[in-house]
């Protein structure tokens, strides 16, 4: 980011290359829409040329780039109300490895739709920090950064999205059973 920063601007496609399945996963989550998180992560790549020079070497460069992610995706929220349609069975999940039987790959299936009805219905301020510190991996400091808070607001932030999520779970489940 560096070299891109400096006016090597040729070099973001090796940025491209190695984060844009992160991105796209990411803004899947977020959207439950591939078309919409495709043009995302354009705008993401597009808006990391234009405001290149905000990079500063010393922070985390994830960190910046998930930054301007969370951006464009707010933007593109204020512009429409994006709407998340959890049963459009999106490509972000794999049932379980061919080892299980039938039945046990089957429950898993419905647990993973299970799962995303009830990211779904999760507040997207929730929403968003579990994806970034359990599905993007990024660490509590990180993800600090990007919302600019301190780490220990980041962490009753993560406790209070996880509880909240297995409540939804929990509920929904209870939908299925009966």
């Amino acid at each position: 980011m560096l070299a891109v920063r400096d006016g090597d601007v040729e070099r973001i496609s090796v940025l491209f290359d190695r984060h844009n399945r992160a991105l796209f996963n990411y803004f899947l989550r977020l959207t439950a829409s591939p078309s919409l998180s495709e043009d995302l992560v354009q705008d993401v790549f597009f808006r990391m040329l234009k405001y290149r020079h905000t990079y500063q070497p010393g922070g985390s460069f994830t960190a910046w780039m998930y930054q301007v992610a969370r951006n464009a995706h707010l933007d593109l929220s204020r512009k429409r109300r994006l709407e998340i349609v959890p049963d459009e069975e999106p490509v972000w999940d794999e049932i379980a490895s061919g080892e299980a039987g039938p039945h046990a790959r089957l429950e898993h299936a419905q647990d993973i739709r299970l799962l995303r009805r009830a990211l779904a219905r999760l507040p997207l301020e929730k929403r968003e920090i579990l994806l970034l510190s359990r599905f993007q991996n990024l660490k509590y400091d990180e993800i600090a950064q990007i919302l600019k808070c301190e780490i220990g607001a980041v962490k009753v932030r993560v406790y209070r999205a996880v509880r909240e999520l297995g409540e939804i779970f929990n509920e929904l489940s209870g939908e299925k059973a009966s």
